[in-house]
């Protein structure tokens, strides 16, 4: 993998920390454009190690050259961080990912779009009961059958969490099977099955494109911010 692409990455992003206007790139709020120092090659093979798979080429590149996480698409990109001896990434829903199966291939057919069509059809609605603890009672019992259906962690063997957008909407990063490297979008907290993400042309959006994308669009957007004072 050539890791040219990154050079010189890490330089435009904290340029943007002086830039007037920051709050105008939705997600800096959070993240303010700072990235950690990037990953040293031996911890890198560390990581590897410890999680028993070799990473995505692009993402590799971007861990070494560019940062372990930090300022980045939505509200950034999850850092990933040694804690007490063990390797692990930092965020919203990340302990969603099971660090132990990330070798496995991850199953992009998703699920059974009729199971998941006839349960949602099937939803309690407060309106349809006259007693509030009923209706609690038949949530509880449909999100009983939702819960395996959507939430299984068989769902989401080799791929890691690597943003929020907020309201548990978040993105992953495969690592492993046909998808390795590109980003799927998951919003089952709204009742959407995951999703690959797309860039502009219809193609998978791949982990360097994600990225990319939203740098540039956060150096036109400051760029075109008024100048303070």
């Amino acid at each position: 993998m050539d890791d040219s692409i990154w050079v010189g990455v890490r330089e435009r992003v904290q340029a943007l920390i002086a830039a007037p206007g920051g709050d105008r790139v939705f997600g800096a709020i959070g993240h303010k454009f700072f990235l950690a120092d990037p990953l040293t090659p031996a911890e890198l093979a560390d990581l590897e190690g410890q999680t028993g798979v070799s990473l995505p080429g692009e993402y590799r590149g971007f861990l070494l050259l560019v940062g372990a996480g930090g300022a980045g698409p939505s509200y950034g990109v999850y850092p990933v961080r040694l804690i007490q001896g063990r390797w692990r990434w930092e965020g919203d829903g990340a302990e969603l990912a099971d660090l132990s199966r990330l070798a496995e291939p991850f199953p992009r057919e998703g699920a059974d779009p009729e199971a998941v069509q006839l349960l949602l059809s099937e939803h309690p609605e407060e309106e349809d009961f006259e007693e509030i603890e009923d209706f609690d009672d038949a949530i509880e019992a449909w999100e009983e059958r939702w819960e395996p259906l959507m939430w299984s962690a068989d769902r989401t063997v080799g791929a890691i969490v690597i943003s929020t957008l907020g309201c548990a909407a978040r993105e992953w990063l495969i690592i492993s099977g046909p998808e390795r490297g590109r980003i799927w979008f998951d919003n089952r907290a709204d009742d959407e099955d995951l999703k690959p993400l797309l860039d502009e042309t219809g193609a998978p959006m791949t982990f360097t494109h994600w990225y990319l994308a939203w740098l540039e669009k956060a150096e036109r957007q400051l760029a075109s911010a008024p100048a303070a004072g």
